[in-house]
């Protein structure tokens, strides 16, 4: 995934092959707002324009524009992989939390926070 960062939002941008364009999603938002753009400069001002945009209508709707994160999910694997995440867990001294939660910590670790 590519992601593009303006101040503190993060932005997933993708090739639409049929557009010919570069698309931009905004993440982190509780509704969507997108854009395009073909070069860096034109999908960083449309980035702007979209983030501007929306954050308006959510101000006249009375809407909070920001997802909010608990620190809490399911995740919903199969058995065999239960089972082999709680044999890695108990073998590093580890609860099945505290694992997951290192694992996870290390994947993202490529990924500034916002």
């Amino acid at each position: 995934m590519n992601v593009m960062t303006l101040g503190n939002m993060k932005a997933k941008i993708v090739f639409d092959q049929d557009a010919e364009l570069f698309r931009g999603e905004i993440l982190g938002l509780t509704g969507s707002a997108d854009f395009y753009g073909k070069t860096v400069a034109e999908l960083k001002r449309e980035f702007k324009k979209s983030l501007k945009v929306y954050l308006d209508e959510c101000a006249l709707r009375a809407i909070a524009p920001y997802k909010s994160y608990s620190g809490k999910f399911v995740a919903r694997v199969g058995p065999d992989i239960h089972e082999m995440i709680s044999i890695a867990a108990a073998d590093e001294d580890q609860t099945l939390n505290a694992w997951v939660k290192d694992t996870l910590t290390q994947a993202v670790s490529s990924y500034e926070r916002t």
